[in-house]
């Protein structure tokens, strides 16, 4: 398996079902301030449905359509890096990140989108990375800008959690724009 170090004591590395267990055990401590922003926080709540969840990444990634990527603080499972969506033929990607408070303050989910983006673009010859997040949450706003992203659009009410309709921004980056 491999690794990347974001920082000397934090890393980034494939998320796969067999860590279903220790999933689980981080999203127990991050669902409370990830539910509103990854879909399927909110799902991945017993190990049964940990493990569907980390499948459908693996099954996915194997059809090069998605991937999942655990961020690792001090050997302890704190957030991830993904892409959404990977399309090779249309040369788009659409990243997502999250992380439980032990993990916020420290630029590791900037980083990893760093290391997904610079994949897609110089390993796999992608030509745009989206970034897709509800204009509340200002942190991932954030992450966007440092990137080096631009704000494209906003998709008015665009989808709906807890019964409420809610704004996503659309980011995005070109490969010819990417440093």
């Amino acid at each position: 398996m491999f690794s990347v170090d974001l920082t000397e004591n934090a890393q980034l590395r494939p998320l796969e079902p067999w860590q279903a267990e220790e999933f689980l055990a981080h999203m127990d401590r991050a669902r409370a301030t990830v539910d509103p922003w990854i879909p399927w926080a909110s799902i991945s709540t017993d190990l049964a449905s940990a493990t569907a969840t980390l499948q459908r990444y693996a099954d996915n990634a194997a059809r090069d359509k998605q991937r999942l990527f655990g961020i690792w603080l001090d050997e302890v499972l704190v957030g991830g890096a993904m892409f959404v969506a990977f399309d090779a033929k249309a040369g788009n990607c659409e990243l997502g990140v999250w992380l439980e408070p032990a993990g916020v303050g420290r630029g590791l989910v900037t980083k990893a989108a760093r290391v997904l983006i610079d994949w897609a673009f110089r390993t796999r010859g992608l030509h745009r990375a989206e970034w897709h997040c509800n204009p509340d949450n200002i942190a991932s706003s954030a992450v966007a800008r440092r990137l080096g992203m631009t704000r494209e659009a906003l998709l008015r009410e665009a989808y709906p959690w807890n019964g409420v309709r809610n704004d996503t921004e659309i980011w995005a980056v070109l490969a010819s724009e990417w440093k």
